[in-house]
């Protein structure tokens, strides 16, 4: 699980789904720290939470572990060019950010 990718894209993913961290945690069944501690890469999810975490922000954990670019869901009445401009915009704050880190 690549910790980097799974972090930005937790926290992105529950933006686009206007929660809060507490309104994800309860989701969840967890702390609102709990979910402040995978934001912050700080933790990882159980597996039966990863799966939580799909179903509650309709994505898939390939997206959230980076392991495709794809975003599993459609993005409120974007055309898909709109949607390949976001996903670029995003890969070059991820790729800013692996620098920095």
């Amino acid at each position: 699980m690549n910790i980097t990718f799974f972090s930005s894209r937790l926290k992105s993913s529950r933006k686009l789904k206007h929660f809060t961290q507490l309104d994800l945690a309860q989701r969840l069944e967890v702390s609102k720290g709990t979910v402040s501690a995978y934001e912050q890469g700080l933790s990882y999810p159980s597996l039966e939470t990863l799966i939580k975490i799909c179903e509650t922000l309709d994505t898939s954990a390939d997206y959230l572990l980076g392991l495709t670019d794809k975003l599993p869901f459609k993005m409120g009445g974007l055309t898909e060019e709109q949607t390949e401009s976001i996903l670029q915009f995003v890969s070059i704050i991820e790729k800013a950010n692996e620098k920095l880190n």
